[in-house]
């Protein structure tokens, strides 16, 4: 308040005067009230009721400290301290700084015409007149100041206080959280849950600036293990998702109920974890089954493929090949030639072997757990 301090410093009130404005402080208070309501839309329903008179005290109590600012008996300060307050609970209230400064351009007006209209009667000199106004609106200033201050001061202190519950809420769905607790920490997080989520799996670094061209209402954490982060994406069109991708190192799983997102990122994991190339987890399907559980995997490999093992190692990699080609092309000799770069009759000669090694190559699911052992590639140590 040093300005409108400055100001009070070359204009001292007389007892008369203060009193006369003193006297007149209730209506004074309820014409700023109401000139706020009628002229400030935002101002139109919340200063009714007993907000209205909680309102009307604080005006009465501000224009109180002016008096007594204008008398050279107060500093102002408590007046300063209670407008930044007032900032900060307009950010509760959801009203905007521009509504407030409105707020006070409309007071400052109505509350120095009704001053101006209790002092001169009173017998202010028609020298000080200026001077009152001047410190009039010195202290108005200096109020909007403190509560623009205040205002500034609540939207950072929520902002970081939501953003903490959007990287918690991120948390809770990748940990796979139960449905009411998910629930519990978006409404916490004031996040509307949509349909579906997608979990993009990508370098830390990256996070942060692939999130700013993606929807607002995604989630981000750049701090997961091994210098990774994560976008969960709402509701997203995958074909555009990738398209915003495509400078990025990123791994896109599948969109999934936004409650089962976890599945998603596991997917992406999982993918990364298989190859640096994978970018759409949906392109990949097939290594992704089958690499679920490595160890299951293994173990049916050795048992499928049991009857190579007593053969050479590099024989046992021609008939695995023979039989992959043979499994995918449905037996169409022509077409497992052309695919191994051989004759036909080399396909059928290897098959005659391999139909000694496998009798029962007529089998449905003899096929299916034959089909599953060689759908990673040869050469695998469990097939000699």
């Amino acid at each position: 308040m040093s300005h409108a301090i400055q100001r009070a410093s070359e204009l001292a009130l007389d007892e008369r005067t203060v009193t006369a404005l003193r006297a007149a402080l209730r209506t004074t208070a309820d014409e700023v009230v109401q000139a706020i309501i009628d002229e400030v839309p935002p101002y139109a329903n919340a200063l009714s009721g007993s907000m209205g008179g909680t309102i009307r005290r604080a005006v009465r109590t501000a224009l109180g400290h002016y008096l007594d600012l204008a008398s050279g008996k107060a500093t102002g300060g408590d007046a300063g301290d209670a407008a930044y307050e007032l900032g900060r609970g307009e950010v509760r209230d959801g009203r905007s700084m521009d509504a407030l400064l409105s707020a006070y351009r409309v007071g400052a007006r109505v509350a120095w015409r009704c001053l101006a209209a209790g002092a001169v009667p009173a017998g202010l000199p028609a020298a000080e007149v200026a001077k009152f106004a001047e410190l009039t609106f010195a202290y108005i200033d200096e109020l909007s100041a403190a509560s623009a201050a205040g205002h500034a001061d609540e939207l950072a202190a929520q902002g970081r206080a939501q953003e903490r519950h959007l990287e918690q809420l991120a948390r809770d769905l990748l940990a796979g959280a139960s449905p009411d607790v998910l629930l519990v920490s978006a409404q916490r997080a004031g996040w509307q849950p949509p349909v579906s989520l997608t979990a993009v799996l990508l370098p830390a670094a990256q996070a942060r600036p692939a999130y700013r061209v993606l929807d607002p209402s995604t989630l981000v954490l750049d701090d997961l293990p091994d210098a990774f982060g994560v976008l969960l994406v709402p509701d997203a069109d995958r074909a555009h998702l990738l398209r915003h991708l495509t400078d990025r190192t990123a791994v896109v799983g599948p969109a999934r109920p936004w409650t089962r997102v976890s599945a998603s990122y596991a997917r992406a994991v999982r993918a990364r974890s298989l190859s640096s190339e994978i970018r759409d987890t949906e392109d990949h399907l097939p290594e992704l089954v089958l690499s679920a559980d490595m160890d299951a995997f293994a173990d049916l490999r050795a048992r499928a493929l049991a009857p190579l093992r007593s053969l050479p190692p590099a024989t046992a990699r021609r008939l695995e090949e023979t039989l992959r080609a043979w499994l995918l092309h449905q037996g169409r000799r022509d077409e497992v030639a052309a695919a191994l770069y051989v004759h036909p009759q080399t396909v059928r000669y290897r098959m005659a072997q391999v139909r000694e090694l496998f009798p029962d190559l007529s089998s449905p699911d003899r096929v299916l757990e034959l089909t599953l052992a060689v759908g990673l590639g040869a050469g695998d140590s469990t097939s000699r």
